[in-house]
């Protein structure tokens, strides 16, 4: 597979920030109910935090109150602690609610974009026939999904992890106080130690938890790859069932999985590997996080400077500065996931914003390409067309040929010889080579492969794509799969199925020709479109498709002769790597 970051004329995906990738939803057309659920969230974040500043107040009441043994205060305490945790319980619940409220509404939006880039202007088909990214499926279903929702949680959890560290720093600062300490009889203070304290230790934490976890972020790149990898594989085996089955073919599929799985094996122990180191730091931090603010509050504690209930209080505060400042450690892995996603999501923008590649390097003329030019003249015509490879090798040369309304033109050539890379050229998919396609403005075209694409749904769904099937009648849907022998299917027109399952290869031919009579074409493109099917069928199809668009013109790739007598004019193509370019004109048959 080709680097993408290499092909010409591409950028670096440094290019594209993860700001560039963020920013575009909150200037949209949804901006107004996206601020307006940004703002309730942070709101709501804002009341959880005052709940849980009034709960360290409380912590240090209710210590003292069982110290003391103050039994008037305790039932009001318990009193109070239901109601600030009833009302934490219910903002909670609306917080996350309307957390996932935005986070599917942002997916929504970006998956709408994103899918339109992909499929838009013929994206999807050049990522596919150049190679430029590997699995373009899974950054629209997972990618997308990941980068919103991670985005948005990391950003709430920070401002509120922020919200959170000055409250808390406050009370920290003004309840512990000062320590004093003598060096050389000179006695000096610590103003608000507790709070240097609780911020050394989360920076020495961050900076191992980052040292240590740092390889996660490419090798989590690595694993969302080889996941991929390994479903398209099997989803190719499930597609491809009877083929395979045929063939006897179920132990190289298997020996093919197990290699991609290998992929997997081999970098779920990295992921073993570095998460195991990153798993001692975290919990090693953890640990002593739980007695490490007691065992440096205690020399104050025992000197009688404050209660038993203040110093749960400043343990209370220690832990939740602590936490804040720990952002980064307690995200770690879930930053490193969204690094991962947030690069193959640059990536894929990238590639869907190249400019159009629209040509190659030959190396006897340079650069070169065929240019499309839309024209007002009612007939479909070359002009010095050369067809190459991408390497720029030369495949054949075609000569000026000009397909007039009602004309019926035979493509003849040996397999190789680029009659498929024709078509291809004349349906604008094919930029390398050289010379020009004119096509007329406004003019209906179909082109129709050897084996039609089937979407999934009903029956009259498959039969009238990509058009909408309300502006096909019912009656006009069954009379033509009567007309093209497939009666038998009339009666399930409303039927859902997988019908490239269903329908025999000679079936799903007549009915893509059934299809090009419901569309009815101004240019019709056949390429072997009818060569799974016997000569009186075939025949049967080819006068149906003369008879019903007598003002369409027909152009059909085809290895044989059994076809001559429907076309009026035949162009025979040899591949130019062999050096032999022929052309015929017969007369009608």
């Amino acid at each position: 597979m080709s680097n993408p970051s290499s092909e010409p004329g591409s950028g670096q995906p440094d290019e594209i920030s993860a700001w560039s990738l963020i920013r575009p939803y909150w200037v949209s057309e949804e901006r107004r109910t996206a601020w307006g659920l940004l703002i309730a969230i942070i709101v709501m974040d804002l009341l959880l935090v005052g709940i849980n500043a009034r709960l360290n107040t409380w912590n240090r009441d209710f210590y003292n109150a069982l110290e003391d043994r103050n039994l008037r205060e305790f039932p009001q305490l318990m009193l109070l602690f239901s109601a600030l945790a009833f009302a934490f319980v219910a903002i909670s619940v609306y917080n996350r609610y309307l957390r996932q409220m935005l986070g599917f509404r942002w997916r929504q939006w970006l998956t709408t974009r994103y899918l339109e880039a992909w499929l838009g202007d013929g994206t999807f088909y050049r990522i596919e026939r150049d190679r430029l990214i590997d699995n373009p499926d899974q950054r629209l279903a997972v990618d997308l999904d990941l980068f919103a929702n991670i985005t948005l949680s990391l950003a709430l959890d920070l401002l509120s992890t922020l919200e959170t560290l000055v409250w808390f720093s406050i009370v920290l600062w003004s309840t512990a106080g000062a320590l004093t300490l003598t060096m050389g009889g000179t006695p000096f203070q610590i103003p608000g130690y507790m709070l240097w304290a609780a911020i050394i230790y989360a920076i020495a934490g961050s900076l191992l938890t980052n040292k240590v976890g740092r390889p996660l972020v490419s090798i989590n790149y690595q694993m969302q790859r080889v996941e991929a990898d390994f479903r398209f594989g099997l989803i190719r085996v499930r597609e491809n069932a009877e083929q395979i089955a045929f063939y006897d073919g179920m132990r190289a599929e298997a020996s093919n999985a197990q290699d991609l799985f290998g992929r997997i094996r081999d970098n779920w122990w990295r992921v073993m590997k570095y998460t195991r180191r990153y798993s001692f730091v975290l919990n090693f931090y953890g640990q002593i996080a739980d007695i490490f603010p007691i065992a440096v509050a205690s020399p104050q504690y025992f000197a009688g400077v404050f209660s038993f209930g203040t110093l749960m209080q400043i343990a209370d505060a220690f832990g939740s500065v602590s936490e804040s400042l720990s952002w980064f450690i307690n995200n770690y892995d879930t930053l490193v996931e969204w690094r991962a996603t947030v690069d193959r999501l640059r990536e894929f923008r990238r590639v869907t914003q190249l400019p159009h590649l629209t040509g190659s390097v030959s190396p006897a003329i340079g650069h070169v390409g065929i240019h499309r030019r839309y024209v007002g003249e009612s007939q479909f015509a070359t002009h010095e067309l050369t067809l190459a490879l991408p390497n720029g090798e030369t495949l054949a040369s075609v000569r000026d040929v000009a397909v007039k309304p009602g004309s019926r033109w035979l493509v003849r050539g040996s397999s190789g010889s680029g009659k498929s890379t024709l078509l291809r050229a004349l349906a604008g998919l094919w930029p390398f080579g050289s010379g020009s396609v004119d096509t007329p403005v406004n003019a209906r075209m179909m082109f129709v492969p050897q084996q039609s694409y089937l979407p999934v749904g009903t029956l009259k769904t498959v039969l009238t794509y990509p058009a909408v099937t309300a502006n096909f009648s019912n009656e006009e849907c069954c009379e033509t799969l009567r007309l093209c022998g497939l009666a038998a299917y009339a009666d399930r027109l409303h039927e859902s199925s997988d019908w490239w399952r269903v329908l025999s290869p000679g079936e799903q031919q007549s009915l893509a020709v059934a299809r090009v009579l419901m569309h009815k074409p101004d240019y019709l493109f056949l390429d072997e479109a009818t060569s799974a099917l016997d000569h009186e069928n075939e025949a049967h199809l080819y006068h149906l498709l003369t008879e019903r668009l007598p003002d369409a013109a027909i152009v059909s790739v085809t290895h044989g002769k059994s076809l001559a007598e429907f076309h009026q004019e035949t162009l025979d193509i040899a591949s130019a790597r062999v050096h032999t370019v022929a052309y015929a004109r017969l007369p009608s048959a």
